[in-house]
């Protein structure tokens, strides 16, 4: 529905971001970490989006990424983590050293973010391992397409790349580009497979 909202930051609190569009100012929770990301207040920003919708209730989160975003729906899947406790988590700990907690299974760096329990973080690194995927990852295939794909079928990321550039050396340099990425896919599912 809103991918991202632009205007003049009006205001920012503990936990919300208040956005002056076309006079109408938006009221928008944003974690902690992520306030620091978007411009001062008086300033032009823009605040990536998702809105929570229920019977008695409707809230905007905001991010100052879509990579931010993508990690807050992230960790909508996992057990026990609702929108509040997702702004939480985030709150508490930058993308970068998130992703690097959850790669190398540091649960004392997760149970160290306020409000984050053992449980809640053995459950993180359950379900989100090797599933977010930094920008710089991504440019190092050029077949991202193909590495979404292996990821959401459920296969570790790291795992799911270094099959793909197995799979890429073994094939003829003259191959299509189709038949390439077609090939490249069977190949790296057959890899992953047997490791």
């Amino acid at each position: 529905m809103f991918n991202s909202l632009s205007g003049m930051i009006t205001e920012k609190t503990g936990d919300s971001v208040y956005l002056l569009i076309g006079g109408v100012e938006w009221d928008i929770s944003v974690p902690y970490m992520d306030m620091g990301e978007l411009p001062a207040k008086g300033k032009e920003g823009k605040v990536f989006t998702w809105l929570y919708h229920r019977e008695d209730q409707v809230k905007l989160y905001g991010f100052s990424s879509v990579e931010r975003r993508n990690t807050f729906l992230e960790l909508l899947k996992v057990d026990g983590i609702g929108p509040k406790g997702a702004v939480k988590i985030l709150g508490g700990i930058g993308q970068r050293e998130l992703e690097a907690a959850l790669e190398n299974e540091d649960l004392s760096r997760l149970e160290s973010i306020p409000g984050l329990g053992k449980k809640t973080a053995q459950k993180m690194i359950l379900a989100l391992k090797g599933k977010l995927v930094s920008h710089s990852e991504k440019t190092e295939t050029p077949y991202t397409d193909l590495l979404d794909a292996l990821t959401g079928m459920g296969y570790d990321k790291k795992a799911a790349l270094e099959a793909l550039n197995n799979a890429e050396m073994e094939l003829p340099p003259d191959t299509s580009k189709e038949e390439k990425e077609k090939q490249l896919f069977k190949q790296a599912i057959i890899f992953l497979s047997n490791s």
